[in-house]
């Protein structure tokens, strides 16, 4: 194992160049323009356009959330910015490194946390980290391997098979593994994904201290109210294209309607739902549900038509449309 590791530092050093300045005006973590990418046919089954033209720009510092249904493209997007994939046409900057013109400069300055757990299952944590800079070309001295394994609560499994970790040990390893190099863009695809509740806080919370301390992180997740909570800004793709992309609020704004929910004396029964003029459904609970939207009609009008229409009302409760309502509606309807 060491030999292999001092032969992988050596390599690295006489090739990786000192990489060229970042661009100082740059202010954006990732700047993808017109980024297309097209699977050949193959196997029988027809050419396909994965990425269709996306224009996409992170900002520096920011928790950014990229969302869609699978399939959608995120992967992708994700794997041709890693130097994984070969787009087909398009343009793609990591910290300011054109994809294609400092490809080694580029790859350094981004780190990818996979959807699969692929560990090598006869290393342990400790040498997996320590492979991984050297691969980055990471000098001895400036390895941080217990501390990044101490952060992601793995130092009492350092020399451990990795083969015997738990899928959430496995998990935290893979965030480990790609902070290595210390990279200022740290890519999550799917990193809760079989996580139970409490390592997800941990991982979150070591997430946020490192934003905090100046990484871009760009999340992809299919816990709609997780980027909710954590993203500053989210886009969602959708059949190869860009479809929205913008502030988290006011992304929410964009769905109007909320929710009116009705609790009466007596289990509300479906001719008592059927109001004229009302989209109205029935909770589990037995109470009346309206869904409308605030500018065309106002609360007390819609408790107005339930009395009227012989519903005796004991309690109300309003609920507010949240990225789960937002995500249905564009791409349902793309």
């Amino acid at each position: 194992m060491a030999h292999i590791l001092a032969e992988t530092d050596e390599n690295l050093e006489t090739v990786n160049p000192a990489p060229p300045a970042v661009q100082t005006d740059a202010v954006n973590a990732i700047e993808a323009r017109g980024l297309r990418k097209v699977y050949r046919a193959s196997g029988g089954q027809p050419a396909k356009e994965a990425l269709k033209g996306v224009d996409l720009s992170v900002p520096r510092g920011s928790i950014f959330g990229l969302l869609g249904p699978n399939g959608a493209g995120k992967s992708t997007f994700i794997n041709i910015l890693a130097g994984l994939v070969v787009k087909s046409s398009g343009t793609a900057r990591v910290w300011g490194f054109d994809i294609d013109a400092n490809p080694r400069q580029a790859r350094a300055s981004i780190g990818v946390v996979p959807q699969e757990l692929s560990v090598d299952p006869f290393f342990t944590p400790a040498e997996i980290l320590e492979l991984q800079a050297g691969l980055y070309g990471v000098p001895k001295r400036e390895r941080r391997t217990m501390e990044i394994l101490k952060a992601m609560a793995l130092e009492d499994k350092a020399d451990a098979y990795a083969r015997t970790l738990s899928g959430g040990m496995r998990r935290r390893l893979l965030v480990a593994k790609a902070m290595v190099h210390n990279p200022p863009v740290l890519v999550l695809d799917e990193p809760t994904a079989g996580v139970d509740i409490e390592l997800r806080k941990q991982l979150w919370d070591y997430v946020k201290s490192l934003n905090d301390a100046g990484t871009t992180i760009v999340l992809t997740t299919h816990y709609l109210e997780e980027a909710e909570a954590l993203c500053d800004t989210i886009a969602i793709i959708d059949k190869g294209q860009l479809v929205a992309c913008e502030p988290t609020q006011r992304l929410v704004a964009r769905v109007t309607d909320k929710k009116l929910i009705v609790r009466t004396t007596w289990p509300v029964t479906p001719v008592m739902a059927a109001i004229p003029g009302l989209r109205t459904e029935i909770t589990p609970s037995g109470a009346l549900a309206i869904q409308y939207n605030p500018i065309e009609a106002s609360a007390m009008d819609i408790l107005d038509r339930v009395r009227a229409s012989g519903i005796e009302i004991v309690d109300i409760s309003t609920e507010e449309s949240d990225l789960e309502d937002v995500f249905l509606q564009l791409t349902s309807s793309h």
